[in-house]
């Protein structure tokens, strides 16, 4: 029983731990898209109203996303940016920009 168990609580760990797991080649397609268009080709913005996304922090990213999907955070671009966004959308979104070397 004790090695069912223990089967079982590995295997859900495994699979919880795989379903969250970014992806960055797929972040890269929507950061690299679209987001690029604001945020700059390497997450690094050429005008001052839009932020550099380069080198933030993965929390931070994915919490934005998530506060500007749900509406509790206001920029009507970026609320219909995150809009169509998932969570594992988020999750690779927030991978790939953090990957990437910040602005000096």
């Amino acid at each position: 029983m004790n090695t069912l168990r223990i089967l079982v609580l590995f295997t859900l760990g495994v699979v919880a731990g795989h379903s969250f797991a970014a992806d960055i080649e797929a972040g890269k397609k929507i950061g690299g898209g679209i987001c690029s268009n604001c945020h700059g080709a390497n997450g690094i913005s050429a005008s001052d109203p839009f932020p550099n996304l380069a080198g933030q922090k993965p929390g931070y990213l994915k919490n934005a996303l998530k506060a500007y999907k749900e509406g509790t955070r206001k920029a009507e671009i970026m609320n219909n940016m995150a809009a169509g966004l998932s969570e594992q959308d988020m999750e690779n979104v927030a991978a790939y920009f953090s990957g990437l070397k910040p602005a000096h």
